[in-house]
């Protein structure tokens, strides 16, 4: 039997193989696999990283796969039957994140990529905030601070805040206020979320201000997770995760996760085919 863990989230999909000694065997990338933006794309994209990590090693039907996959919280029904793999299993991309930053471990993780989701585990079990996607949440991932960036490029063309360079310049970008309108009609999470390097790399006043504020709101989901008895580690985890470990350092112990979303895909694939019992992630 080989063992398949994916990681899916609004920006690309990674797949990796290994055998029953955890030795590593292939690996697979593809497009976005956020299963509530858009399940028949993220489907494609799982099947293809999938199909690179297996070429010329094995068969679906000799694999047990665990899927961690953004937005599988809310719209995964029916996937897992669609799927060709010998078992399989799909979680949110929060669980496969905790468990591959501290296996069975106490600690917090802060995944900030395109969305954000934050979890702690403690006494074996699970509790998550957010991961509710860009409409309802995502406070402090790329596509909640590219979207806020367009919200203050218009509001400062209205003249209810500051107009800065960045802010000018992005207006200007997008062919003035109704380009800026088009474009957030009908743009994907990723899309916004590529406009969050200017944000992160600007000494622009108005970049400095919406910073501040999802500094605010993911120090504010961490302490929401924090128990009463005493703070426990933080990891950060995505793209944006070192932007904020370095702006927040300092309020929590900080640890090394032992490894990211996708390695904890593959570890829960091994651990399921121990019959280790399954972890479900409370609100």
């Amino acid at each position: 039997m080989f063992y398949l863990g994916i990681d899916g989230g609004g920006s690309g999909c990674r797949a990796v193989l290994a055998d029953a000694s955890g030795r590593v065997l292939g690996r697979g990338i593809a497009g976005p696999a956020n299963v509530c933006t858009d399940a028949e794309r993220a489907l494609a994209n799982v099947l293809a990283a999938s199909a690179q990590a297996m070429a010329g090693v094995c068969a679906p039907a000799e694999v047990v796969a665990v899927l961690g996959l953004a937005g599988a919280n809310v719209a995964a029904e029916g996937l897992a039957a669609r799927l060709p793999f010998a078992r399989v299993r799909i979680e949110s991309d929060v669980l496969t994140s905790v468990k591959g930053a501290f296996h069975d471990d106490a600690g917090i993780v802060a995944v900030l990529g395109t969305g954000s989701v934050f979890a702690r585990q403690l006494g074996g079990e699970i509790r998550s905030a957010g991961g509710w996607g860009l409409i309802l949440g995502d406070e402090g991932g790329g596509a909640w601070l590219g979207r806020a960036l367009l919200a203050r490029a218009l509001r400062a063309v209205d003249g209810h805040t500051p107009q800065t360079p960045l802010l000018a310049g992005i207006v200007t970008e997008f062919g003035g206020s109704a380009g800026v309108v088009r474009f957030a009609a009908q743009a994907a999470p990723a899309e916004f979320a590529a406009l969050a390097p200017r944000l992160v790399e600007s000494d622009d006043a108005a970049a400095q201000a919406l910073m501040r504020e999802a500094d605010t709101e993911v120090a504010a989901a961490i302490e929401l997770l924090q128990p009463p008895a005493g703070p426990l580690p933080v990891v950060f985890l995505g793209g944006l995760g070192p932007v904020f470990a370095a702006r927040l350092g300092g309020r929590w112990p900080r640890a090394e996760p032992l490894g990211d979303a996708l390695a904890g895909a593959l570890w829960l694939a091994r651990a399921d085919q121990a019959n280790k019992a399954p972890v479900r992630v409370a609100r």
